[in-house]
Formats: structure tokens, sequence, C-alpha cells
């Protein structure tokens, strides 16, 4: 949620380009993973290390970017 509201930011900006941001919240999800990692949060799946914890973060936050297309292509 957190990748999706930072990527409806930077689309609200009139000097960011829409295909930059995928790019944008996969950027902020691989720093949300490395946080997660970070204070070592159980539920997280990356708890372990942080290749993994990045990864997640990365998918977590471009799956951000497919679901507000989806909506979009579903309400067209």
């Amino acid at each position: 949620i957190i990748a999706y509201l930072c990527g409806m930011i930077a689309k609200s900006s009139p000097s960011v380009e829409d295909k930059l941001i995928p790019c944008i919240v996969g950027v902020v999800g691989c720093v949300l993973g490395i946080v997660v990692y970070a204070f070592k949060i159980p539920a997280f799946p990356g708890d372990t290390d942080i290749l993994t914890a990045m990864a997640i973060g990365i998918v977590s936050g471009l799956a951000a970017t497919g679901i507000n297309q989806i909506g979009k292509q579903l309400s067209a």
C-alpha cells in the first residue's frame, strides 16, 4: 500500500513521466523491504536474508502498479 501511494503521489507530479512510475514503486518497495528486514519483523517472509527482503519488496512495489492498471482496464 505504501508503494502504491508513492506511485500515486509521483503520478500527480507534472514533472514525473508515467513510464517512470513502475521504477519508482519498485525502488520504494526495495527500500521498504530493507527496512522490514532491519527491524526483523517475523510476519515478513524475507526476514532471514537481505536479498530475499529486497526481492519481495521490489515485487510488492511492482504489484502495486499492476493492481492500478487492472483497475483502470476494468473500469474503461
